[in-house]
């Protein structure tokens, strides 16, 4: 049963929460090398293994002091970051409140969603408490680039077209069908109302280890520099492969140096961007072709986890060869 965004938001408006703290910015003065900063974002709740708790993202309680959460009916209370990942913006909170306050969330399955279908997000932005706004799938299968990851992306994003501001980060993104598919994670800037939201499958995917362990240390790790193929491209290397990944760089010691996956041995600039040709060419993993980046990375962080072995195709001088390789860890981002 498909409900309209009116029903969406009375079943879950009282779900949704602000959470809000301060931070110590190192770059100002005093308290005692920096400023606290205020923070505010959102959250819902979800229940695990019988018990309540908040989801909301990682940037939103990174480094958070003095952390509340406040339900709809205006009841607050101290919250604690119980688990967190970074390379999945995705917190989970525990709230010592009483039973009524809760009132948690389906959580869904992203995997269902396709492009074209209504999404309606719920959030506090600029502390405007339980807004809704509604808009569309855009895309899905997005990796979204972010300054704060070491060069990772964050892989396999739903792209939405909704108005989505500060405040919104940690809201649940609904579908018809009343359960949530996603949780807000940023808004494009200068954009006209394009949001991305972490998949709902990736919180049920995490949960137990956010809960059980404090973290997630199961995202596959390759060890490799890659650029998306283009005609440009193909035509600079001489090949007619016009989709798939470039690989520019080799880490070494790493899980592709290891298996033989070779790196670029030639510099080109090609429309005024530099380029590192000479390298394999990843067209497919496990026999699912792989056309660029975002569908690389989605592949990955869906179907494999570290310590699994891949076999990947590549063109390598011309001739399409499989190696195999054992995934690894990705390195923690304070190493």
């Amino acid at each position: 049963m498909n409900l309209t965004p009116v029903q969406i938001y009375a079943d879950s408006s009282q779900s949704v929460v602000t959470i809000q703290g301060v931070v110590n910015d190192m770059t100002l003065g005093s308290y005692p090398n920096g400023t606290l900063t205020p923070v505010l974002g959102t959250g819902f709740v979800v229940l695990y293994s019988g018990q309540d708790y908040i989801v909301t993202n990682y940037h939103v309680v990174d480094g958070l002091l003095n952390a509340t959460v406040t339900f709809s009916n205006g009841d607050s209370f101290p919250g604690k970051v119980v688990g967190s990942d970074a390379y999945s913006d995705l917190a989970v909170v525990s709230v010592n409140a009483p039973s009524i306050e809760f009132h948690p969330l389906q959580i869904g399955s992203s995997h269902a969603l396709q492009v074209g279908e209504t999404v309606v997000a719920i959030g506090n932005p600029y502390g405007l408490s339980n807004t809704v706004t509604v808009g569309v799938v855009s895309q899905l299968g997005r990796a979204l680039q972010t300054d704060t990851l070491g060069g990772y992306a964050i892989p396999d994003t739903i792209q939405f077209s909704a108005a989505v501001n500060p405040g919104n980060s940690g809201g649940p993104l609904i579908a018809p069908d009343d359960t949530v598919v996603g949780i807000t994670s940023a808004a494009v800037s200068n954009s006209e109302g394009l949001g991305f939201a972490i998949p709902s499958d990736t919180i049920t995917r995490e949960m137990p280890f956010l809960i059980k362990t404090g973290n997630y240390n199961k995202h596959p790790y390759l060890g490799v520099g890659v650029i998306s193929m283009t005609y440009q491209l193909s035509q600079a290397i001489g090949t007619n492969v016009t989709y798939g990944l470039l690989v520019e760089r080799v880490v070494p010691g790493g899980p592709a140096s290891v298996a033989g996956l070779r790196g670029g041995s030639q510099n080109v600039t090609i429309q005024q961007q530099e380029y590192f040709i000479g390298g394999d060419i990843i067209v497919s993993v496990n026999g699912h072709r792989i056309t660029d980046y975002d569908s690389f990375s989605s592949y990955l962080e869906e179907n494999a986890v570290a310590g699994q072995t891949v076999n990947l195709g590549i063109i390598r001088n011309g001739q399409y060869i499989v190696i195999s390789v054992l995934l690894g860890s990705r390195p923690p981002l304070s190493a």
